[in-house]
């Protein structure tokens, strides 16, 4: 287990980089490109030109020209895409949130188009390296030729489709929609994991354990620290929440039973800490942005409340799914009993956060406040785990009046704001 968790955080480390598919994709075209040097050795382009003679070329000339070129325009469409990769994440940074950067750096369509343009590029310097004619016995490396041309004509298919992508990649409903499935996604295998047992009482006599290190925690394997406390016959509770920024000086998790320096040196290896944070480990982080691409758009330099509400739509649907997770995340051993426990953003501080921005840069418009009380209204309609989950949405429509009855100056704008608050705080759950 304790391999596994480095290799995942090898792997979320590395896929993550713009460079991981092209990098990938070179060494296959590396390969690709000796093993048809290998074939030409066996006579494969001899046996192609007896079965198949259009196919095969007898000019040097016409067969060094032809990748030459593959290779001149494999780095002009190279260095166009590249550009076109910055300009949607400078656009991205700009208009959106710099956060979603690193959610579109490891885009795997994108990587995977780059590579392809790369090998080809790759490819054809080997290959043309062949085309040397010496003595009236040279045969032309055929067969390395025409995987070449077939090479070029994915790559030119590659190309067109990317235009397609990128095109597409930089509408930000599309950006939101990806940033909202990721979160629902992993939000939902938390819901399905989780389990009625409230979590440990009194802590205070536990044994306190400081971070290995100062970054991100990014994430922790939950299957390891699960085993490792059903072998010690220990309980573990993990104080630090995902996404967080721990200090050297910061409690990361405490354990019932004391830890020997051997045990905990291999506990710390079941954390992961990295500077890049990635919505497909932390919800929590896709909630985070996408609320702030609906305060970037209701800034004074874009002004776009449409974007804005549609913000709010996902924000509403993940919120909703939200309460159907209890605030903290316990889990048991074969017996039945809470061994691990790890803290979660509680429900107040989440709607608290997501709202507070929204209150303080949109209480004066009446579309994007009627929008966040339409949407503490369906909170209230939905299921949830904790009855006290709905005092709380109560409280926060009790904070959005307060913001537009001292901000809004049309009377009835206020009036059906004040219509739609009275019939949340008087909703029976």
């Amino acid at each position: 287990m304790k391999i596994l968790t480095r290799i995942k955080s090898f792997y979320n480390a590395t896929t993550s980089s713009i460079a991981f598919y092209p990098v990938l994709i070179a060494i296959a075209a590396i390969l690709l490109a000796s093993g048809a040097k290998i074939a030409e050795g066996a006579g494969v382009s001899e046996l192609i030109s007896e079965h198949a003679p259009l196919l095969i070329l007898h000019d040097a000339d016409t067969a060094r020209n032809l990748l030459t070129t593959f290779i001149a325009g494999g780095i002009s469409i190279l260095v166009f895409s590249f550009s076109m990769v910055m300009l949607l994440l400078n656009q991205a940074a700009t208009n959106y949130s710099p956060r979603i950067l690193p959610n579109l750096i490891s885009e795997k369509k994108h990587q995977f188009v780059l590579g392809i343009f790369f090998g080809t590029i790759l490819y054809s310097i080997m290959i043309v390296l062949d085309v040397d004619p010496s003595g009236n016995d040279y045969q032309l490396p055929s067969f390395s030729i025409i995987i070449s041309i077939a090479i070029a004509l994915t790559a030119l298919t590659a190309f067109i489709y990317f235009i397609h992508s990128i095109s597409s990649s930089i509408q930000i409903n599309h950006i939101m929609r990806e940033i909202f499935t990721l979160s629902r996604k992993h939000l939902q295998i938390i819901i399905d994991g989780q389990n009625d047992h409230p979590g440990f009482d009194n802590l205070e006599s536990w044994y306190e354990y400081k971070t290995p290190q100062a970054g991100t925690f990014q994430n922790l394997s939950t299957t390891a620290l699960k085993e490792f406390m059903q072998t010690s016959k220990n309980k573990m509770h993990v104080l630090s929440l995902k996404g967080s920024y721990l200090r050297d000086e910061d409690i990361i998790f405490k354990t019932k039973n004391k830890v020997s320096d051997e045990d905990l040196e291999q506990l710390y290896k079941n954390f992961n800490f990295s500077n890049t944070e990635l919505v497909s480990d932390n919800y929590i982080l896709g909630v985070k942005q996408i609320a702030e691409i609906g305060i970037k758009a209701m800034s004074p330099g874009v002004n776009d409340p449409g974007t804005a509400v549609d913000t709010l739509n996902y924000l509403t649907e993940l919120l909703a799914l939200r309460m159907l997770k209890n605030d903290t995340n316990v889990i048991c051993n074969d017996e039945e009993e809470p061994i691990l426990s790890l803290n979660d953003l509680e429900f107040s501080d989440m709607i608290y956060h997501v709202l507070a921005p929204y209150r303080q840069y949109c209480k004066h418009d009446f579309t994007v406040m009627y929008k966040i009380f339409d949407m503490l209204l369906y909170l209230m309609t939905v299921k949830a785990v904790n009855h006290k989950f709905y005092e709380i949405i109560r409280y926060q429509t009790k904070l959005c009046l307060m913001d537009v009855e001292s901000n809004m100056e049309n009377k009835e704008d206020l009036k059906k704001l004040q219509r739609i608050a009275e019939k949340i705080s008087g909703h029976e759950n």
